[in-house]
């Protein structure tokens, strides 16, 4: 069924409630849980699908996901025909090079729309995190005859914080699945209903929504595309029933790398009937030297442990000096923690290091965090 459709990854996103998280990489390039990046889980489950075409609209601070993506290699999809398309911008007539939202940036690449063989295309962004594949998605879209479906899920059991509201998309759907309401942002949302930023529909669609989404200057896509026109074309909702993380804040960003600690989540997150893959960097498995110990705790290859891990997600090769401890905080690549060192809720992005002796801590809430190779 998948083979009937390509898949369109916008990874343009720009929310300033991630701080450094986002200062010097795309939302799609964040490192999550200890060896992975946000684009890892849509791409994989887009290739999990049967999916063999993928293009990959990319706007800015995209070096490093250029770098981590490759050729697709990982993804099996370094191909003679279709693979992975990986679509910056670029200035012509029409074009400045500077995408003012998702309708602009998706209108850029029409011609990638067009030149695909398939019919169909599921149309995602990258700062949602979950794993499933798209064909049962697929199927309903053409057995109920949507123009538009709608991945969501159920999030009645978690607290709202408007604070770190990013593209929250709601959806009203009647007993047969059908949206009956949209809302974008709402300041009090009346439905528990929640947009994975996952959408399937005819890519000939796709071209003229967009095209007249442009034409009246809407640049947005769920408020110039979707709200716009919910009442003149059939919508769609497919249910999601699994653990879904969106990557809306710093807050939201620490809770959700905490929660693999949850063997249920592990479980959800990485299960083996739909792996997720990512860059390969063979590395030695990570060593416990002296009294050094890990307990509650994500460790990838490449570390060197010296001092004491508690409930916390330590990303490849990091080194934690003798005496130190390191409880629920988050360790990026490369970093280095010197002798006698007390971190707590702490995130450390890559390449950061910490001299001996240091206090660093945060709050669960509020977790402090050390931008991209930073000396403390």
């Amino acid at each position: 069924m998948s083979s009937n459709a390509f898949g369109l990854i916008y990874t343009g996103e720009a929310n300033a409630q991630l701080r450094e998280l986002t200062f010097s990489r795309s939302v799609a390039a964040v490192p999550f849980g200890g060896r992975y990046r946000a684009i890892d889980f849509v791409l994989s489950n887009i290739v999990n699908s049967g999916i063999s075409s993928v293009g990959l609209i990319a706007q800015r601070n995209y070096h490093s996901l250029m770098d981590h993506l490759g050729s697709g290699k990982e993804w099996d999809l370094h191909r003679k025909r279709d693979g992975l398309f990986i679509l910056p911008p670029f200035v012509t007539k029409d074009n400045t090079g500077v995408y003012r939202g998702t309708v602009d940036a998706i209108r850029s690449v029409l011609g990638f729309v067009r030149r695909n063989s398939q019919r169909y295309v599921v149309l995602t962004g990258s700062h949602t995190i979950y794993n499933t594949d798209f064909d049962a998605m697929i199927r309903q879209h053409i057995a109920t005859g949507a123009d538009i479906t709608i991945m969501y899920s159920d999030e009645s059991g978690n607290d709202f914080d408007r604070s770190e509201q990013y593209d929250d998309l709601r959806l009203k759907v009647d007993e047969d699945g059908c949206v009956t309401e949209l809302t974008f942002n709402p300041l009090n949302p009346s439905t528990p209903f929640t947009g994975c930023d996952a959408y399937v529909m005819d890519k000939t669609l796709l071209e003229y929504l967009v095209e007249d989404a442009a034409a009246h200057g809407e640049f947005d896509f769920m408020q110039g595309v979707l709200i716009k026109n919910q009442q003149k074309f059939k919508f769609y909702g497919w249910k999601y029933d699994g653990y879904v993380a969106r990557l809306n804040s710093v807050a939201q960003f620490y809770r959700h790398n905490m929660n693999l600690l949850k063997p249920e989540v592990a479980r959800d997150l990485f299960n083996p009937d739909h792996p997720i893959y990512t860059k390969v960097k063979d590395e030695v498995p990570a060593r416990y030297i002296g009294g050094g110990s890990a307990k509650n705790s994500i460790v990838a290859d490449g570390c060197i442990i010296e001092g004491e891990v508690e409930n916390s997600i330590i990303f490849r090769g990091v080194y934690i000096g003798k005496g130190s401890r390191i409880k629920n905080s988050i360790i990026m690549q490369s970093s280095v923690i010197n002798q006698n060192c007390d971190l707590d809720y702490m995130v450390l992005d890559k390449g950061c290091q910490v001299l001996g002796g240091r206090r660093l801590a945060g709050y669960d809430s509020y977790p402090m965090i050390l931008r991209k190779g930073v000396v403390v």
